[in-house]
């Protein structure tokens, strides 16, 4: 309190005595900069009139130095002009002398309370309405929840499993793991085990030794090795074959790996964390994943929802893309225009966040603008969605009805014919990945 009339602020000490606050009186506005240099208060009781200095100097340097002390005005000169500049100034609310008990008393609980939400809200707002995490984009509550699981998850050792549909950010959520743990100074590797050939996955994941095999001219370290004192992500990790499966349960339970072709056994401390597209569970009950590793990896499972699912975020995400994108190509695109916002919220996207950012490279990269519209989108943004029609509802259509599996087979075919016979690269259009292919081919040549 900043109080020049003893005699006042005897009074005013007397009716908060029992009231649960420490209270402190200086009597002079040099007092009071001096107190809250050294230690300031939660609220400030000041009076606008001192005999070394006009209260609303304080009050300013209180708006531009200490924006965190709540300020009660008290001043028997009061006006209407006069609150308004205070409270322009950030005082919190006003008090005319003389002051009555009562009205001091409410006066203060409603601060403290009002100081009380105000903390919570600064909490709530950390925790819980983030806008960005971690390289995410997105502040909408299935985001939030994976924020929090991630956040929670990462100081430990236990292996994670990471679940959602192709392009929801899997690696993404992998690298937040291994930044918010233990061993963010350690190494992070990524292994995508749908990329890796059937028969040089293992050396791949736990290294070979000179002459193990035809081709290994020198001794290789595995990403395991590599790994050693971080993370190691195993992305799609359900493409692994079951024979493979077994070794990784090993190591899994010894911490040893033995490279390929060698007698020695080397320990290695390292953090797994995996992730898949498909249902974990379906794959143990078709007999694709062992139920014995599926229980070892999946300890902490986090799901990513995909972009469909995430309302508003998509409109985040993609101007933030547009803007990324118009800074890398030279280019002048600030945004969305509200149609081509209205056109995203409508899509379904079913390549997710990864469809998103190649919807939005190719709209920046053929064009010129400021806001990309909706006649900039490639297909199939291009045109707007058709509404869904309800079950036993009658259609009517210029084309045919392809069955299922054909229009799937010709979309491969097609993919196969424009990648001239790459594999990869097809799979990496169609976002599946190459084993699915490869099985297909194989289903269809021994069907022709």
């Amino acid at each position: 309190m900043v109080e020049d009339t003893p005699s006042l602020a005897a009074l005013y000490q007397a009716y908060l005595q029992e009231e649960p606050l420490s209270l402190t009186v200086v009597s002079s506005g040099e007092q009071a900069l001096e107190h809250i240099r050294r230690q300031p208060p939660d609220i400030l009781l000041l009076d606008l009139i001192l005999p070394d200095m006009p209260g609303m100097d304080i009050l300013q340097w209180l708006h531009r130095e200490y924006p965190g002390v709540t300020t009660i005005v008290m001043t028997a000169h009061g006006s209407v002009d006069v609150a308004v500049d205070a409270m322009r100034l950030g005082a919190h609310d006003f008090i005319s002398k003389p002051v009555e008990a009562e009205r001091l008393k409410v006066t203060l609980h409603n601060t403290m309370q009002f100081r009380r939400l105000n903390q919570l809200l600064d909490k709530y707002r950390h925790e819980i309405e983030r806008e960005r995490f971690q390289g995410f984009i997105g502040e909408s509550l299935p985001m939030q929840k994976v924020y929090r699981l991630i956040e929670n998850a990462a100081p430990s050792t236990a292996t994670v499993f990471i679940t959602g549909e192709s392009g929801t950010g899997k690696e993404v959520c992998a690298e937040a793991i291994h930044q918010l743990s233990g061993r963010a100074e350690g190494p992070f590797i990524a292994l995508n085990c749908a990329a890796i050939p059937k028969d040089l996955m293992e050396s791949e994941l736990f290294g070979h030794i000179k002459g193990a095999f035809t081709g290994a001219l020198q001794d290789r370290e595995g990403a395991v090795i590599r790994a050693d004192g971080g993370t190691l992500f195993m992305d799609e990790i359900c493409e692994m074959d079951l024979e493979l499966q077994s070794k990784l349960l090993r190591f899994l339970q010894t911490g040893l790996i033995q490279p390929v072709g060698s007698s020695r056994h080397i320990k290695v401390d390292v953090r797994i964390v995996c992730a898949t597209n498909r249902d974990p569970l379906v794959e143990v009950e078709q007999g694709r994943f062992r139920e014995d590793l599926y229980y070892r990896l999946h300890v902490i499972p986090v799901h990513l929802p995909p972009l469909r699912e995430r309302g508003a975020d998509v409109i985040s995400i993609a101007t933030a893309l547009v803007r990324q994108a118009s800074r890398e190509e030279g280019k002048a695109f600030i945004g969305l225009s509200e149609a081509t916002k209205d056109r995203f919220q409508a899509y379904h996207w079913p390549g997710n966040v990864r469809q998103l950012q190649n919807v939005i490279r190719n709209a920046v990269v053929l064009h010129q603008g400021e806001w990309i519209e909706v006649d900039m989108l490639p297909a199939p943004l291009d045109r707007p969605q058709s509404r869904p029609v309800a079950v036993g509802e009658a259609t009517t259509s210029p084309e045919p009805i392809v069955p299922l599996a054909m229009m799937e087979r010709q979309a491969i075919e097609r993919a196969i014919g424009h990648c001239q016979g790459n594999i990869s690269r097809a799979a990496a259009l169609l976002e599946v990945s190459p084993s699915t292919i490869y099985r297909k081919l194989q289903s269809w040549s021994g069907n022709d």
